[in-house]
């Protein structure tokens, strides 16, 4: 288990939000007023729109004096700079770890609540215990670890940056092994996500076992989801509830 942090890094959590607000890159390497980077994970997840394959996410926790140029949000790098970025990632990195959440847990407790579990499996697994969590996003975790969110992190935070690469190669790469389980949608191309094609494969096929059925497209609309009578049908982009964000 991993050991709390020391008092000192619990005192960052009463500093005032605007550190985190007026983040921009040139302050990453430092960011909470003396904490050393290379005890700061950086938090993100892959896969939270998609209509199959698991949502994916990585905690990473970079060293002082990492170089990797042109880090920056996975959805804004073509596929051959992720996968470049990602080699380095997993080089330099002090350490990092991937958690998972598959389409029937994201049926039983929402979209929301699996990308959650998801990122705490992720923490959990590192062999580094991080002082500080960074989180892309405006929902904390279930952790006793100290923790911020940053909205837009992944764009902002080198380790946020460097988790939502290591999340979305991995995942990429794992809808590419799914498509050929489960020929016909085209996963391998769309990796999950809700395109003409993949609707359009639906309709034909039915939904597979690795099809999230709780989501909007997956089953047809005469046919409503089953496992919890009382759950609404998830979008591809899910309407959140209230957040549980940083004080």
């Amino acid at each position: 288990m991993a050991k709390r942090p020391p008092k000192a890094a619990q005192a960052l959590l009463t500093q005032s939000d605007s550190l985190l607000a007026s983040l921009a890159p040139a302050l990453c390497v430092d960011l909470c007023a003396g904490l050393p980077v290379s005890v700061v994970a950086g938090v993100d997840e892959a896969g939270r729109g998609c209509l199959a394959g698991p949502v994916v996410s990585a905690a990473c926790i970079l060293p002082q004096g990492f170089e990797l140029p042109g880090l920056t949000d996975s959805k804004a790098l073509t596929a051959q700079r992720r996968e470049a970025l990602a080699q380095g990632i997993r080089t330099q990195a002090l350490a990092w770890a991937l958690g998972l959440a598959w389409p029937g847990e994201i049926d039983r407790v929402n979209i929301l609540q699996a990308s959650l579990r998801s990122m705490e499996r992720a923490i959990a697994r590192l062999r580094v215990a991080p002082a500080l969590l960074l989180i892309d996003g405006n929902q904390l975790l279930q952790t006793e670890l100290p923790q911020r969110t940053v909205i837009g992190g992944d764009a902002l935070v080198p380790a946020i940056s460097a988790a939502s690469i290591l999340a979305k190669t991995f995942r990429d790469r794992l809808l590419c092994v799914l498509d050929r389980l489960h020929p016909g949608y085209g996963l391998a191309i769309h990796k999950g996500y809700g395109t003409a094609a993949h609707l359009d494969a639906l309709r034909r096929l039915g939904p597979s076992g690795i099809h999230r059925r709780s989501f909007r497209g997956v089953l047809p609309a005469s046919l409503s989801f089953a496992t919890d009578p009382t759950q609404e049908r998830q979008t591809c982009l899910p309407g959140m509830p209230q957040p549980r964000t940083s004080k």
